[in-house]
């Protein structure tokens, strides 16, 4: 079950679920209560899932937020054909069980669905750790994940490239690129010093 804990990576504070929250400050302290810093498996999970075909779109963003503050750990929405052929989208919500209530109040108030349905679950996530590095535009964090501790993924964390890019007007895969060559250099670097 993830916690509210925040912890910082320089100038950004991330909410323990791998949201971003600008307004929340952090500390190196906190940075220990992250708990997907280690890889575990999660037991207790709930996927919810429902079809909507006749809700206004444009309340998926708000729908989405509502349920992050009330708890969810992910909500993604995937565009379906529904009976008739209609277009419609299926809502779907990720959840501890303790969470459910929450999710359910969030759903039938926010949405015109008339029913959900429950998938169980269990979640392996890989350990997590954020390092910042350095490009022509100033530092950016990239999120590493590592599975039986060994790193399988790197990427640089979107909404740090999209602000360079947007503040020194330069494109954001030229950002991007910047962040991954910058990362992969250091860790070519670190790997040759410690042979």
């Amino acid at each position: 079950m993830h916690s509210q804990a925040l912890y910082s990576c320089g100038r950004i504070c991330y909410d323990g679920i791998g949201r971003i929250n600008r307004n929340r400050p952090g500390g190196i302290e906190a940075m220990t209560k992250f708990e997907h810093a280690m890889e575990h498996t999660e037991a207790g999970m709930v996927l919810l899932q429902t079809n909507l075909d006749d809700m206004n779109p444009e309340w998926c963003a708000y729908v989405m937020d509502k349920l992050f503050d009330a708890g969810a750990n992910d909500v993604y929405w995937v565009p379906i054909v529904m009976k008739k052929g209609r277009p419609g989208f299926m809502l779907n919500v990720l959840a501890s069980e303790e969470k459910l209530n929450a999710m359910e109040q969030v759903i039938f108030q926010e949405t015109t669905t008339l029913g959900l349905r429950y998938l169980r679950a269990d979640c392996h996530r890989l350990g997590r750790k954020f390092e910042q590095v350095e490009t022509p535009w100033g530092p950016i964090t990239v999120k590493t994940g590592y599975y039986k501790g060994e790193m399988v993924q790197a990427a640089p964390e979107f909404k740090d490239c999209e602000a360079a890019a947007r503040k020194h007007g330069v494109p954001l895969k030229q950002v991007y690129e910047a962040a991954r060559r910058s990362f992969g250099n250091g860790r070519a670097g670190a790997e040759e010093e410690a042979e």
